[in-house]
């Protein structure tokens, strides 16, 4: 029954409806999100084809330069990254324009996909224009971008705030000439006096946080040019395998290598722990930074951290200062002129500082689960350990929402948890940046578990893929299989292990759930090494046509599915070949087979049950 359950997460604050498991009100609620879902869908799949049809420019295979730049690149590439950097090349060789969505984890290298297909780009003379929404951001990947591509005389220029209008002018005048190969830039980019003399590539990161002006401008430069997306809002395997196929997607599951998961504290605000965080981190000679979403407070709490930790450099920066006074206190942090920075959520968009290895919320209670992901991101960025300091003030009543947010971030610290962390901010937003501007309505009705399992069903079936409904498979037999209270006393948790074993499709799958449990509980009673083997029973039923399994006494019956199986003389003379007196073959409505067993040995009467199955599987099969 577990499999047929799935945990609600809603968009909203709203209590969710609740349904009779089975109910005919519970399909009609699902009917009527599966009718919202084939116009959503509908839509996507025709946008799609609009740009399949569209003629785009054919970027020419890998050059020797290419290589070259990539070789140069200073670290070990993932086997996801070589996978997404790959699927990003072979879209700008075909003669479509590319729209890609590149998904990964803050810090898991998204950047370097960018540059490698911006260079590719510039090799046949095309313009690049990498779109950030802060001006901040933009100014780090404009440094990025112009130190990796100064050994190829290409040429990288700036476009945001930071600017002076004369220096704006120039840019834009060369842009025009065609005397700039890449511009990195705010939705300054996206106005109407910037033309490029060749635009060949259009990178935008975190395309959801630009306006809906912005994002019609977008959609008109999409049209004919190629095209790739990034973001960290994690996109869950779930809604990934239910959108393949009417969109371009790479997703990045995996960390660089030789990174350590932040470790992460939850704790109410206490000046000693601080002064002890900072004074550790300055130490091992490393920067902090200490966010402090209080404008106007902002100077005073400066003082207090100089007088905390006197020996320690203090600086601060916040949206309210000129973008001019912003970059000269980031380019002092940069350089290891400031030891702790002191900010307000400006921290949030992708800024890099690998010194910078402690982080510091101040009043984490006010933030968003997603603000407080990301923020968490801003450290760990290198190869030694990252810590991040979560507080909020001392015996303040945290309501329940907060108490849960602060509880999550702490709980999912292993790499990654993006795709698992804060189910209702990101996910959700997920699945907003995938399928446009998602009806949230019709997600609470369900639940986003179950909204994406629709959604799957309803691309399949546009697809022209028969979807057929899964039958339950019963099994009933003789063997103690359970979670232990002495193994997982947690009730919540027991329920996930349970619901994980019940979900399982493959033996692969429970290889994984295996190894899950063992990491997170240790080594397994007999009683849950069983409850696998009961779920390995009924895969294996379901591959065989085999609806019911029940264990009587000295016998095991296993009940025929009659849409799925036909056992002709042939099949029935090898079992009997094979069984002999052991097995009785039952025909009529309801056929069945009857296994004689020796009861008393339940590991054999397990392993009589998994032949027997595979045999008929097999047989089905030939």
């Amino acid at each position: 029954m577990l499999d047929n359950i799935r945990k609600y997460v809603g968009g909203g604050e709203a209590e969710p409806k609740l349904n009779k498991l089975g109910s005919k009100e519970w399909e009609n609620t699902k009917a009527r999100v599966k009718k919202n879902l084939r116009e959503v869908a509908k839509d996507l799949i025709e946008l799609y084809a609009k740009r399949r049809s569209a003629k785009g420019f054919m970027f020419s295979k890998d050059t020797p330069w290419q290589k070259q730049f990539e070789d140069n690149f200073p670290y070990n590439e993932t086997d996801d990254q070589l996978r997404c950097i790959d699927e990003v090349k072979k879209d700008m060789e075909s003669p479509k324009p590319m729209d890609r969505l590149l998904c990964g984890d803050v810090g898991y290298g998204k950047t370097e996909i960018a540059i490698r297909a911006a260079f590719k780009a510039v090799m046949d003379q095309k313009q690049v224009a990498y779109l950030v929404p802060t001006t901040i951001l933009a100014n780090q990947q404009y440094e990025e971008f112009k130190s990796r591509m100064e050994e190829f005389a290409i040429k990288v220029e700036l476009l945001n705030r930071f600017k002076t209008k004369k220096e704006q002018e120039q840019v834009i005048k060369k842009l025009k000439l065609g005397e700039v190969d890449i511009v990195v830039g705010t939705h300054r980019l996206l106005s109407k006096d910037v033309e490029f003399k060749d635009l060949g590539l259009l990178i935008i990161d975190e395309e959801h946080r630009f306006g809906v002006k912005d994002k019609e401008k977008i959609k008109k430069l999409k049209e004919t040019i190629d095209v790739l997306t990034m973001t960290a809002t994690p996109i869950p395997r779930t809604l990934h395998m239910s959108i393949v196929g009417i969109r371009d997607m790479s997703v990045i599951y995996e960390p660089p290598q030789n990174r350590k998961p932040v470790q992460t504290y939850v704790l109410e605000y206490d000046e000693e722990v601080i002064k002890e965080a900072i004074t550790k981190e300055l130490e091992r000679n490393g920067q902090v930074f200490y966010l402090f979403n209080n404008v106007e407070q902002i100077i005073k709490k400066a003082l207090d951290i100089s007088k905390l930790v006197p020996e320690a450099k203090v600086e601060f920066a916040h949206g309210k200062m000129t973008g001019a006074e912003i970059e000269a206190i980031m380019q002092d942090f940069i350089e290891h002129k400031i030891d702790v920075l002191l900010c307000t959520t400006i921290l949030e968009s992708g800024i890099d500082i690998p010194n910078a290895n402690t982080i510091i919320v101040e009043n984490a209670d006010r933030l968003g689960l997603a603000q407080l992901y990301q923020i968490r991101g801003r450290v760990g960025r290198s190869d030694r350990q990252g810590y991040a300091y979560i507080t909020y003030r001392r015996d303040k009543l945290l309501s329940e929402v907060a108490d849960k947010r602060l509880k999550a971030i702490k709980e999912f610290t292993e790499f990654g948890s993006g795709f698992k962390i804060a189910m209702r901010d990101l996910e959700i937003r997920g699945a907003g940046s995938l399928l446009g501007e998602i009806q949230s309505g019709h997600m609470e009705q369900v639940g986003y578990d179950t909204y994406c399992k629709l959604l799957d069903e309803v691309v399949k079936e546009m697809q022209g893929i028969t979807v057929k409904e899964e039958k339950d498979v019963q099994i009933d037999i003789n063997l103690s299989s359970y979670i232990p209270e002495s193994y997982i006393e947690d009730s919540a948790q027991k329920i996930e292990i349970y619901q994980d074993i019940a979900l399982c499709k493959n033996e692969k799958d429970i290889e994984d759930v295996t190894d899950e449990i063992i990491d997170r509980y240790g080594t397994m009673p007999v009683e849950v090494e069983n409850l696998l083997e009961v779920a390995r029973i009924k895969i294996l039923a379901k591959n065989a046509g085999v609806i019911k399994v029940t264990q009587k006494e000295c016998s095991v019956i296993f009940n025929l599915d009659k849409d799925m199986i036909n056992l002709d003389q042939n099949i029935i003379s090898k079992l009997l070949q094979k069984y002999g007196n052991e097995l009785r073959f039952s025909a009529g409505v309801e056929a069945y087979i009857t296994l004689k067993i020796n009861k008393k040995d339940e590991r054999k009467v397990v392993e009589s049950i998994k032949e027997l199955l595979n045999f008929i599987a097999v047989k089905e099969n030939v």
